[in-house]
């Protein structure tokens, strides 16, 4: 598969500015283009059921808030991903150096593993409003994502600004219990793929001199490749979150405050363990072709602009 392997003058110096602007590109263009197969999700696993939560109709209501959130939230990802990489970079480069494989392989993944969870608690002071605002949309709770913020900021009046804090970041523990958690297995599992690929593809000569092997040349991985292995780790991460997303939106839903365990408990006594599993299929669907466009479109636009032709 043909990658990027020239590189030019970088169009934007900075690696903050620039995982900031690929970032929201990517996040702008993922949660737009596969909108409504996230509103089929929601409603499968809402309470009220699926079609008393708009069944098939109207599945673009709630948008304006993804398009709000979608660019500053994963904007702020991807500043604190990239930058908790480029922060413990000293320590993997000398075990590199090394040359101890193992060693190097588990700094890796703990690397990812450690950006990806602080990555993902940045992206949900964001994300967690607009999902809450975004879903009580899906769920056909309120006719659009205004009138749904309007109703959360009204409570002000005669609940407090605290009543509408809490309002705006109900699920938020179960956010970060669900995200991190999904990270934590997708992120590692993409790096792991896309070194897979620059080791097949890098123009490598081995010199065996006494017991030495000498590595020369390294190419970025280009869009297509991101794309893929961002679907495949998608679909694997997101098949094995499944109960968290379908507490999470339980939660979200809930007209009155609800906590984990006593939710957990009653969702199993009441629907048995197969409920935790509901929309299964919309979820690894949308987040296996949310992680071709995510990912793809980031590395597209990292590598557009870093200059890497």
């Amino acid at each position: 598969m043909a990658s990027p392997s020239t590189n030019s003058t970088p169009l934007v110096e900075s690696t903050f500015l620039r995982s900031l602007l690929a970032g929201a590109v990517a996040g702008t263009t993922v949660d737009t283009s596969l909108y409504p197969l996230d509103t089929l999700k929601t409603r499968l696993q809402s309470s009220a059921g699926f079609r008393a939560s708009g069944g098939f109709r109207g599945v673009y209501a709630g948008i304006g808030s993804a398009i709000v959130g979608s660019a500053p939230g994963a904007a702020l990802f991807f500043v604190t991903y990239e930058g908790v990489k480029k922060a413990l970079a000293p320590s993997h480069d000398a075990l590199y150096t090394a040359g101890d494989a193992k060693k190097t392989w588990a700094s890796d993944a703990g690397t990812h593993m450690l950006a990806a969870s602080l990555g993902e608690i940045a992206a949900c002071a964001v994300r967690v409003p607009t999902e809450v605002v975004k879903q009580r949309a899906q769920a056909k709770q309120h006719p659009s994502s205004l009138t749904a913020l309007t109703s959360i900021l009204a409570q002000r009046k005669t609940h407090g600004f605290l009543t509408v804090w809490r309002e705006l970041y109900r699920g938020w523990s179960i956010t970060i219990m669900r995200e991190v958690p999904f990270t934590v297995i997708q992120f590692p599992l993409w790096e792991g793929m896309k070194s897979w690929a620059r080791r097949r593809r890098q123009s490598e000569v081995v010199v065996r001199e006494h017991g030495r092997i000498v590595r020369e040349g390294d190419s970025e991985v280009g869009a297509v490749e991101s794309a893929i292995f961002g679907s495949l780790s998608g679909a694997v991460a997101a098949c094995l979150t499944t109960p968290l997303d379908v507490l999470k939106t339980r939660m979200m839903l809930s007209k009155t405050s609800q906590r984990l365990v006593p939710l957990t408990a009653k969702i199993m006594r009441e629907e048995g363990t197969k409920a935790f599993f509901a929309g299964v299929g919309p979820r690894i669907m949308w987040i296996s072709a949310g992680g071709a466009v995510f990912l793809g479109s980031y590395q597209w636009a990292s590598n557009t602009l870093g200059g890497v032709a």
